[in-house]
C-alpha cells in the first residue's frame, strides 16, 4: 500500500517528523519499506505559463519560448521538451533556484540564444519518475504562484507491507486510526453529507448471489462533463499512491477506494438496459474486460449484468462496452459488498491482478458502499457538474456481517503480556482505533468496528493493547533457568529408539506432506474418512492423509523412477480421519517400505529380492523393543496382495488381541497404477499401542525343573500358525512357559491341501514338581483343543 504522507496527516493531526512517523508505522506492525522525499527543495519554482514557441535558430530539436512567469514578468527559455507549445502551463525554475537533485539555475546561453531559467518535467522536480517532457499542469492553475503551494508540497509516498489480516489498512483512512493510536491522538471526523436526489433518475438492482453479495449500492448521475480535467489536487495524490491518472470519472473511483477502502466502478448510464443484477456466471458467458481482453466465465465467476448481459466481473474488473469516456454525459456509479470467498483466486484464474480484486479477497467494510457513492457524488458534482439521481439499495441484511461483542478480561491481559497496563490506557487505545468500548467488573466488552474482520477472540484484543502501547514497552523478563525434569516413562519405548532401530535395520526416514492427492488416496482406496482442505496450497495437496503408505509408497516410486533399484524408507507421522466426529481424529503411526535386494551389493551372499518374511522380521524386531508379541492373521486390505499380507495384532497377557495394522506386499494392480515395476513390501502400525510396554516386575525363578512335550500335528494349510498357538495357549494355561514351532512339513505321507506341524511346549510350576499325570494332562486337553478348533490329526 502506498499513499501520501500529507493524505494521511490530513485524516489524523501529528506533530511527529516524517522519520518518527515511518518508524511509528513499523512499530505497529505497518512495516514501511520505502520513504521517498517528493518537492523539499521546490524554492524558486513558480507556475508558468507559455506564451509563444518558436524553433530554434541552431537546433533542430529545442524551441525558443516566451514565458509568462507572473507580474508581468515574461522571460526566454531555450526548452527541448517535445510537448512545449502555447497555452501549456507548467512549471518555471527561475534564475536562483536549486532543484531537488542539486541542480543550480543560471542565466545560460544555449546555441547562442539566451535563455533565463528553467522550464522542468516531473522528474526533474523530484515529484514523478516521468521524464518524457514539461510536467503540464491545469489550466486554471494560477500564473506566478510557488509551485510547491498549489501542488501541496514538500510531500513524501510512504509505502507499507500489510499481512494479510489487515486489509482494513488498504485505506488512507484505515491507516489513519492505527496512526490515531499509537500517537496518542484522534482520527478526524469524515461524515460527507449525503447528496440530495436532483431528479428521478434510477436503475433497478437484482441480487441473485446470496452470502456472496449481499449489498450493492447505485446512483445515477445525469449532464456530467466527463471531458474536464482531474482537479490537481486529486490527480496529485493519485500518482503519490502510485496510480497514474486516466480520466475524471475513473480518477473518482480509484481516488475514493484509495482514501476509504471501498472498490468502485462507474458505468456509461446510456449503454445500460436495466436491471444491473449480481449472479454467477453460466458455463461459456463471454465478456470484454478493460483491458481489452476477451475472456470465457464459469459458474465460479460472480458476474454484474444488465438484464441478461454480462457487463463486468464482480470484484475484480468493470466491462469494455460500458466503460466510461471524455463523451459520457449520464454516469451509473456503483459500490457493492463482496464475500472474500466468491472473488478469491478469480482474477488469478484469469491472469489478473486488479486493486479491487487483492482489496475485496482480504475483505472491504460491508457498511461502506453507501458511504463512498455518497462522496463519490460530492467529488464529481464539484468537478464536472451533473444532476444525481437517488441512491438505490439492494441488500440481504441476514447475510452480512453483524459485529459481536468480545470479553477481554483484564487478568488474562496481564498474564498474558506480562505486565499491567492501565485500565485508562486500555480504553483510550480501543476508543482510537475505533473500537467500541463497555467496562465491565473482569475487564471490557469490546465490539470492534465493521471494517476490522480480524477481530474476533480474546488474544486479538489483547495483540492490539501490545502494538499500539509498544512492543518495547513490555518488560523484559529473564527465565529463572529452573528446569523441571521429567523422567521418560517406563511404560512407553521412546519413538527416538523406534527410530534408531528401524535405522540400525538399513531403513532411511523420510518425512512426507500431512497433505496427498486426492486421486492417491482413491487409487489405495483409502477414502474414508478423508478431511478435505478448505484452502490447499494446491490441488495436489488437497486432503489430509488417511495413512502413510500412500505418500511414502510414492517417495519410493520416486526414488526407484532414479536409477535407485535398491529402497528401504520408514516414516513415523500422524494420519487424520473424521468418521462424523467434529474435528479429525488425529493417529500417530510408524510405515516402512522396502523394494529391491534384501541386502545391498556383495561379493559374499547372493542377491535375493526382499519378501514378507524379511518384512516381518524387521517388525518383530520394532516390537521386540515394548516386548510385544505379535500375531499375523490372513488380510482382505485392498491394496494388499492376495495370500501375501496379513492385518498385524499385539497379543496381550489376557490373550486378548489388540489389532494395530498391516503388513504384505502391494496388490499387482495397486503397483501397476502406481508406475512401480518391483515388488513392494510394506507395514503401516498405530504407534502408541505397539511401543507400549508392561511395566518390569521382579520376580524369583522356579527352582522346580521344566517338562518338555512335543507334539506333530496334521493340519489344513490354510489354518495359520499364530491362531494354532492361540488355542495351545488357552488350552495349556498357566503351567504353559514357552511354546515352540521348530519344524514345518509338505510332502510325501502328508495329504495334498496339509500340513505337518512339529512344536514343542515347555511346562512349568513355581510351587511344585510337576507330575507325570499333570504333564499328560495338559497334553490331553491341548490334542483335544487343536482337534476340536482345527481338525487336527495327530501323526506317529
Amino acid at each position: 500500500m502506498k499513499f501520501s504522507e500529507n493524505w494521511l496527516r490530513q485524516h489524523v493531526p501529528t506533530t511527529a517528523t516524517r522519520e518518527q512517523l515511518a518508524a511509528t508505522l513499523t512499530a505497529i506492525g505497518l512495516e514501511v519499506e520505502e520513504v521517498t522525499a517528493l518537492g523539499d527543495s521546490l524554492d524558486g519554482v513558480v507556475v508558468a505559463q507559455i506564451l509563444s514557441a518558436e524553433k530554434h535558430p541552431e537546433a533542430d530539436r529545442l524551441q525558443v519560448c516566451q514565458v509568462d512567469a507572473g507580474g508581468g514578468n515574461v522571460v526566454q527559455i531555450v526548452c527541448g521538451a517535445p510537448n512545449a507549445r502555447p497555452g501549456l502551463k507548467a512549471p518555471l525554475a527561475v534564475v536562483g533556484a536549486n532543484l531537488p537533485g542539486g541542480m543550480a539555475i543560471k542565466a545560460a546561453k544555449l546555441r547562442g540564444v539566451e535563455s533565463s531559467g528553467m522550464l522542468c518535467s516531473a522528474k526533474e522536480l523530484g515529484v514523478d519518475p516521468d521524464a518524457s517532457g514539461l510536467l503540464e499542469l491545469p489550466s486554471d492553475a494560477p500564473v506566478g504562484a510557488a509551485l510547491a503551494g498549489y501542488l501541496g508540497l514538500p510531500d513524501a509516498t510512504i509505502e507499507i507491507k500489510l499481512t494479510p489480516n489487515r486489509a482494513d489498512c488498504f485505506s488512507v483512512r484505515g491507516i489513519a486510526f492505527d496512526v490515531a493510536a499509537a500517537s496518542a491522538s484522534q482520527v478526524v471526523a469524515f461524515e460527507p453529507a449525503p447528496v440530495a436526489a436532483g431528479s428521478d433518475a434510477r436503475l433497478a438492482i437484482e441480487l441473485n448471489a446470496g452470502a456472496n453479495a449481499p449489498r450493492y449500492c447505485g446512483r445515477v448521475i445525469e449532464g456530467v462533463d466527463a471531458s474536464r480535467p482531474t482537479p490537481a489536487w486529486m490527480a496529485e495524490r493519485l500518482r503519490r499512491s502510485g496510480v497514474r491518472p486516466v480520466s475524471l470519472l475513473v480518477d473518482v473511483a480509484q481516488y475514493v477506494m484509495l482514501e476509504l477502502g471501498q472498490p468502485m466502478h462507474a458505468f456509461d448510464r446510456d449503454l445500460l438496459q436495466g436491471p444491473v443484477g449480481v449472479r454467477f456466471a453460466r458455463p461459456g458467458e463471454a465478456v470484454k474486460l478493460l483491458d481489452g481482453r476477451d475472456v470465457v466465465l464459469d459458474e465460479q465467476f460472480l458476474a454484474i449484468t444488465d438484464g441478461d448481459r454480462v457487463v463486468a466481473l464482480a470484484g475484480v474488473m468493470g466491462g469494455f462496452d460500458t466503460r466510461v469516456t471524455e463523451a459520457t454525459g449520464n454516469v451509473f456509479l456503483e459500490a457493492a459488498h463482496f464475500a472474500p470467498s466468491a472473488i478469491i483466486g478469480r482474477g488469478r484464474k484469469l491472469g489478473l491482478h486488479t486493486d479491487a480484486a487483492h482489496r475485496f479477497e482480504r475483505g472491504v467494510d460491508p457498511e461502506l458502499p453507501r458511504l463512498a457513492i455518497e462522496y463519490a457524488t460530492r467529488l464529481i458534482l464539484d468537478a464536472a457538474g451533473g444532476t444525481p439521481g437517488a441512491v438505490v439499495e439492494a441488500a440481504l441484511a441476514q447475510h452480512l456481517p453483524d459485529p459481536r461483542p468480545i470479553g477481554l478480561r483484564r487478568a488474562r491481559l496481564a498474564r498474558v503480556l506480562g505486565m499491567t497496563v492501565a485500565d485508562t490506557e486500555v480504553e483510550r487505545i480501543f476508543g482510537a482505533l475505533g473500537l467500541s468500548v463497555q467496562a465491565s467488573d473482569e475487564g471490557w466488552q469490546v465490539t470492534p468496528p465493521s471494517r476490522r474482520f480480524d477481530l474476533a477472540i480474546e488474544e486479538d484484543l489483547i495483540e492490539e493493547v501490545a502494538r499500539i502501547h509498544g512492543y518495547d514497552a513490555i518488560p523484559t523478563t529473564l527465565p529463572s533457568g529452573a528446569a523441571r525434569l521429567v523422567a521418560p516413562s517406563e511404560a512407553r519405548v521412546e519413538e527416538g529408539a523406534a527410530r534408531r532401530q528401524l535405522a540400525a535395520r538399513d531403513y532411511l526416514e523420510a518425512i512426507n506432506y500431512a497433505f496427498v492427492d486426492e486421486q492417491l488416496l482413491a487409487a489405495w482406496g483409502a477414502m474414508d474418512g478423508a478431511v478435505p482442505l478448505a484452502n490447499p496450497l494446491s490441488a495436489e495437496l488437497g486432503i489430509m492423509r488417511t495413512a502413510l503408505l500412500p505418500g511414502l509408497v510414492a517417495a519410493l516410486a520416486r526414488n526407484a523412477a532414479r536409477q535407485q533399484p535398491r529402497v528401504r524408507l520408514f516414516e513415523l507421522g500422524n494420519v487424520f480421519a473424521a468418521h462424523g466426529a467434529e474435528s479429525p481424529l488425529e493417529t500417530r503411526r510408524v510405515a516402512a517400505v522396502a523394494c529391491g535386494d534384501v541386502a545391498a551389493e556383495q561379493w559374499s551372499a547372493t542377491a535375493r529380492a526382499v519378501g514378507f518374511h524379511d518384512l516381518k522380521g524387521d517388525l518383530d524386531s520394532l516390537a521386540a523393543l515394548a516386548g510385544a508379541t505379535l500375531e499375523y492373521r490372513v488380510s482382505i486390505a485392498a491394496w494388499g496382495h492376495p495370500g501375501r499380507s496379513a492385518d498385524v495384532y499385539r497379543v496381550e497377557g489376557d490373550g486378548a488381541a489388540v489389532k494395530l495394522g498391516w503388513i504384505g506386499q502391494l496388490h499387482p494392480r495397486l503397483q501397476r497404477a502406481l508406475d512401480l515395476d518391483a515388488e513392494v513390501v510394506a507395514f503401516e502400525l498405530d504407534l502408541a499401542p505397539l511401543l507400549a510396554r508392561p511395566l518390569p516386575r521382579a520376580a524369583g525363578l522356579s527352582k522346580f525343573p521344566s517338562v518338555r512335550r512335543d507334539l506333530a500335528v496334521v493340519v489344513a494349510e490354510s489354518v495359520p500358525w499364530a491362531v494354532i498357538a492361540g488355542s495351545i495357549r488357552a488350552a495349556a494355561g498357566e503351567s504353559l512357559r514357552d511354546l515352540v514351532l521348530f519344524d514345518r512339513y509338505q510332502g510325501k505321507g502328508v495329504e495334498t491341501g496339509f500340513k505337518s506341524l512339529a512344536m514343542g511346549l515347555i511346562l512349568q510350576e513355581e510351587s511344585r514338581t510337576l507330575t507325570d499325570r499333570d504333564v499328560e494332562q495338559v497334553v490331553e486337553a491341548v490334542i483335544a483343543a487343536l482337534q476340536r478348533d482345527h481338525g487336527a490329526v495327530m501323526r506317529g
